[in-house]
């Protein structure tokens, strides 16, 4: 065989597989590759797309969080305020109650003090009658005198 004829036939043969290769071998490999760059771009998309709906809840979250830290602040303080306003008004009414309580401890204090100036008036009275009779050496009627004894009383 000539060294002509081999290189045509291994041209035509190189044609044949290039022909054949291009019209049944490549488009199945090309539409594989496609799909799985489509496939690899879906993947990529969906996980940007995951990422931002991770970011966003995120933030949600956050605003969420911070919106409940600002409600349980409030809610504290108005509680403080609460009981800062019940041991205020304890603290009115316990002085309310002190001060009706002294009130009547000074008015019992007042009436014994009376009660007790009546009853020294009238053992200063007696003391009296009997140093007159005394000094004088003979009875006092009380009944008899009875007016002399109350101006005596009244001017003690």
């Amino acid at each position: 065989m000539h060294l002509d004829a081999t290189l045509i036939a291994q041209l035509v043969v190189f044609l044949l597989l290039a022909w054949f290769t291009a019209k049944f071998v490549w488009p199945p490999i090309t539409r594989a590759l496609d799909e799985r760059a489509k496939k690899i771009a879906d993947g990529l998309a969906a996980a940007d797309r995951a990422k931002a709906e991770l970011a966003s809840a995120n933030q949600a979250v956050e605003q969420e969080l911070a919106r409940s830290h600002h409600e349980s602040a409030q809610r504290l303080a108005e509680a403080e305020r609460r009981a800062q306003a019940m041991i205020e008004e304890a603290r009115k009414k316990a002085e309310e109650a002190g001060q009706g309580i002294i009130a009547q401890a000074k008015a019992e204090a007042e009436q014994q003090l009376i009660k007790a100036r009546e009853t020294l008036r009238d053992q200063v009275a007696g003391l009296a009658v009997k140093g007159a009779e005394a000094i004088l050496h003979r009875e006092v009627n009380p009944q008899v005198h009875a007016d002399l004894l109350a101006r005596l009383k009244a001017e003690l």
